[in-house]
């Protein structure tokens, strides 16, 4: 199975490098021709706690044309790992997927926050179109460097489409086909040490990361603080839990299945301590200077929450606050 990854930041390269230190054959499509050159020339350096590796994979630009032309048409069968942040998914970038992939390619959308599946499964009929959900962390330090900061889990699987609008284009050979590459995907995700799960969950792990997201990347931003100082203060676990209760609530009643608010604080809390020297994706962003994804973390809550009559004005307000920042 070739492996194409859209995407060069941290994760992109995390699954990356240890997909072809697995010996798999992996591109690695870049919005930039410069990180598409450093990567042909120089590979992948990861970076672990007890490991330095130079990994060499090819690299494309995704505005590179003449690639994309017969790309699709030289390899049997790909998975197709789609890691760009929500604001770079543009109508442009899945359109490249689109050209990238034939019928009976696995495409896995790895974004935060919500809206992102119904964009990949609109565009790309005949594909198998999968969520993916992680919990493991990775900091690019240069356009070639990634270090593997947190072990965690992959969580794949298929989810339905939010709207009625967006039919369900699968076909019986696409269904058979989804069947017998999951098989294939889940072995070669373990051969690669990458720990993956299959679920039939998806919703409901996507609603509980954007319920962590939610609190957690907005509020370090704002501060300006690594995930474990967060709580430390009785002022900001205050707001804490006043944003995960609102968020909570929004997502519960639109189908949110948990044991109940207080183990999802706890959870949370679990989260800050078990990744406190972690730089949230949106803080980062912040101090980069680049566009956020706060309209479709902080954003999708106040969607879900009005298309259930509720209010959110916690999250309405990390919204324009995360925006300010960037003014």
């Amino acid at each position: 199975m070739h492996v194409s990854i859209v995407g060069g930041g941290a994760i992109g390269l995390l699954y990356g490098a240890r997909l072809a230190m697995a010996a798999y054959d992996v591109a690695i499509w870049t919005r930039t021709g410069r990180q598409a050159e450093l990567l042909n020339e120089e590979g992948i350096e990861f970076v672990a706690r007890d490991r330095l590796a130079v990994v060499p994979v090819a690299a494309y630009a995704v505005a590179d044309g003449a690639q994309q032309d017969n790309y699709a048409l030289s390899h049997d069968r790909s998975v197709v790992f789609v890691t760009v942040k929500q604001p770079q998914l543009t109508d442009a970038l899945v359109d490249h997927v689109a050209s990238i992939t034939r019928s009976g390619d696995f495409v896995i959308g790895m974004q935060n926050g919500i809206g992102h599946m119904d964009r990949l499964m609109r565009a790309l009929p005949g594909r198998v179109v999968l969520a993916g959900v992680t919990t493991e962390g990775a900091l690019r330090h240069h356009p070639r460097t990634v270090e593997f900061t947190g072990e965690g889990q992959l969580h794949v699987g298929s989810i339905a489409p939010s709207h009625p609008s967006i039919r369900d284009e699968s076909t019986q050979e696409v269904e058979k086909v989804r069947e017998s590459g999951q098989k294939m995907l889940m072995d070669m995700l373990a051969k690669a040490g990458i720990t993956a799960i299959l679920s039939n969950d998806m919703s409901n792990r996507i609603y509980q990361k954007l319920l962590i997201n939610a609190v957690i990347n907005p509020l370090t931003a704002i501060f300006d603080l690594s995930n474990g100082m967060l709580p430390a203060h009785a002022a900001r676990r205050a707001l804490m839990r006043a944003l995960h209760e609102e968020t909570f609530t929004a997502l519960n009643a639109a189908g949110y299945q948990e044991e109940g608010s207080e183990e999802s604080w706890e959870r949370l809390l679990q989260v800050c301590e078990r990744t406190a020297s972690n730089i949230s994706s949106m803080l980062a962003d912040v101090r980069r200077g680049s566009m956020t994804e706060v309209d479709w973390i902080n954003g999708g809550v106040c969607e879900v929450a009005a298309r259930y009559g509720q209010a959110a004005p916690l999250n309405a307000a990390a919204v324009s606050l995360v925006k300010a920042l960037m003014k």
